[in-house]
């Protein structure tokens, strides 16, 4: 059997996970989520949700990756553990599922470079997200989108994913940079500023049901958690890097996107259609960009960069959503990788004509609200109450962590963790249902 591939440096491994975390969730989704349920409201309790579960729950999936070697599936076995495979299972099938509907997103935005180009949703951001959002545009453009996903993968970890990695993110936080400092000049930025920093606590108290689940699930989504995504990457790691160091970095820099972002949409909006207008699903967060670059002083220009930036985020996230399986089947069946990645990537993209079709929202809920809490729970459980000795053991290596704050991780992933997911879970549930229940998806 050929030898594993492994990272080519430690830089190579955070630019790589960083770019899993730094996706569509922080760019598109974040600022969306944000205006949909209080700004700076959800803003806090994200925020929370990052740092006291994330990356808590980060730790927990690079101590079984590391570990074992080995990907999610098969992770749980190599460490003597082969009932509890399902749990890596659960987080494969997830991550699976969502570059299905990632990459019809991922589509989109392909649509809106080729219109920013053109300057085609500058006169009715509505109609021209009608035009290119469902149908045929919208399946070719997802072709297009996996085919490039797929393209990277099967070159392998150092030669595609660390790669192009390392120059994706890079580049996402200079632009991100450039159009949040252009953004702070437009006449009437503050008011965006202040929707996104100000909190009303009151609207946590009022709509917790709502923000809670849609905070955890956007926590996870943006730090791919529950993916199995961080097991597979950490599998390719070397003893001697410090697992809490690294996680620290990539949860910093995965929230800086997140609030760069912010910073660049918030005072967008709120120069041109006002922040109110940005609430809504995922449409919306297009229509209301797009239709406010038409508002504003080289729009057009301002556009091409945001897109752009948006198509880097998604590759690489894309990335590591296809590498999770792929790295299943090539781990246990010994097959060569770009026929594998070739494969997953083909039956992802005739599950994504669905979503292509206009069900986006089922698959994202379902994932957000479903899939990725029981994912999170299980692996939660596992190294909390099952293999706590081999996780802590792990934990310490390559790090000059004590052993008081190896306990102190410990309870908090047995105790902690697992109550905020449970609740988080059972909030996701209830609004899935409801959806189902209503026809909301249909």
């Amino acid at each position: 059997m050929a030898q594993r591939e492994t990272w080519t440096s430690r830089a190579g491994f955070i630019f790589a996970a960083v770019g899993s975390a730094v996706g569509l969730g922080n760019i598109w989704s974040f600022p969306f989520q944000t205006a949909s349920n209080g700004g700076a409201a959800f803003l806090v309790v994200y925020l929370l949700a990052v740092f006291l579960i994330g990356f808590p729950t980060m730790l927990i999936e690079f101590t079984i990756g590391r570990r074992s070697k080995q990907n999610a599936v098969s992770a749980f076995a190599e460490l003597g553990y082969g009932d509890w495979t399902f749990a890596g299972a659960i987080g494969v099938f997830a991550s699976f599922i969502t570059l299905a509907f990632y990459s019809v997103v991922g589509g989109w935005v392909i649509s809106y470079i080729v219109g920013s180009v053109t300057g085609a949703y500058l006169g009715d951001a509505g109609a021209y997200f009608g035009s290119v959002s469902s149908g045929l545009v919208a399946v070719g453009a997802h072709a297009l989108f996996i085919a490039v996903t797929i393209g990277i993968v099967a070159f392998g970890v150092a030669d595609g994913i660390e790669r192009a990695t390392k120059f994706m993110i890079p580049a996402i936080l200079v632009l991100l940079v450039g159009l949040a400092v252009w953004a702070s000049t437009l006449p009437g930025a503050g008011a965006g500023y202040s929707y996104y920093l100000s909190p009303d606590f009151s609207v946590i108290a009022s709509n917790f049901g709502d923000i809670v689940p849609a905070a955890m699930g956007q926590a996870f989504f943006t730090l791919s958690l529950g993916f199995g995504v961080m097991i597979a990457y950490a599998s390719y790691l070397g003893r001697d890097d410090s697992l809490p160091g690294d996680s620290a970095i990539i949860v910093v820099l995965n929230t800086i996107v997140a609030l760069l972002a912010g910073f660049a949409v918030f005072p967008i909006l709120a120069a041109t259609s006002g922040v109110g207008g940005a609430s809504g699903g995922a449409g919306t967060a297009f229509i209301a960009l797009a239709g406010a670059f038409g508002q504003l002083p080289a729009g057009q220009i301002i556009g091409l960069v945001f897109f752009i930036v948006l198509l880097f985020a998604a590759l690489s996230s894309s990335i590591s959503l296809l590498e999770a399986p792929t790295s299943y089947v090539v781990d246990s069946q010994g097959m060569e990788r770009r026929t594998v990645a070739i494969g997953i990537g083909a039956v992802a993209f005739v599950l994504g004509i669905a979503p292509a079709y206009g069900y986006v929202g089922l698959f994202n809920d379902l994932v957000f609200n479903v899939l990725l809490p029981v994912a999170v729970l299980f692996i939660a459980l596992f190294v909390g109450w099952v293999a706590n000795r081999e996780a802590v053991d792990e934990l310490g290596r390559g790090s000059s962590i004590g052993e008081g704050a190896t306990t102190i991780w410990l309870w908090w992933v047995r105790i902690v963790v697992p109550i905020a997911v449970i609740v988080t879970l059972y909030l996701g549930v209830t609004s899935f249902y409801t959806g189902l229940t209503t026809g909301a998806y249909f």
